[in-house]
């Protein structure tokens, strides 16, 4: 089992007429997200699926991927603003064996340090790898991983 947490790339605060839901990536986001996809398929991390939160920059940031891991993307509502308990819910109810998940912080933070306490904090466009040698999500997540990967832009 793999579970891959991306945190959406870095939003732009041009407009302060939007929501918060509608931000568009900015620049460096644009600069990032494509960057950080293409060193997931560089590694020939496997994701079956991307689940994304529906929010312009998270669903901005998860089609990066898709197009560098040539995978489909799962749209939730319930991914925006969850919290970490949503999150391993949505993916302990998946077949898929490796799953990357596209959401926000604090949630994506406080999730990566659960899973591997090294990991101090998901910036923007980060990305953490868990691997577990189990047959399901619920126990996995039950278990430490047995393998951490933490990679965040440059």
């Amino acid at each position: 089992m793999q579970l891959t947490l991306i945190r959406h790339a870095k939003s732009s605060w041009d407009d302060p007429d939007l929501s918060d839901f509608d931000r568009p990536l900015d620049r460096r986001g644009l600069r990032d997200a494509p960057v950080m996809a293409q060193l997931v398929a560089n590694r020939k991390q496997q994701v079956d699926v991307i689940l994304s939160s529906t929010a312009v920059r998270a669903a901005s940031t998860a089609q990066y991927f898709a197009d560098a891991l040539d995978t489909e993307i799962e749209f939730f509502d319930q991914l925006y603003n969850a919290d970490p308990r949503r999150i391993t819910d949505l993916v302990a109810s998946r077949e898929e064996q490796c799953v990357a998940v596209v959401a926000h912080d604090p949630t994506l933070s406080i999730l990566a340090r659960h899973f591997g306490p090294q990991i101090p904090h998901m910036p923007t466009c980060a990305v953490a790898w868990f691997t577990w040698n189990n047959d399901s999500w619920r126990e996995a997540f039950r278990t430490p991983p047995t393998r951490v990967q933490y990679d965040i832009p440059r």
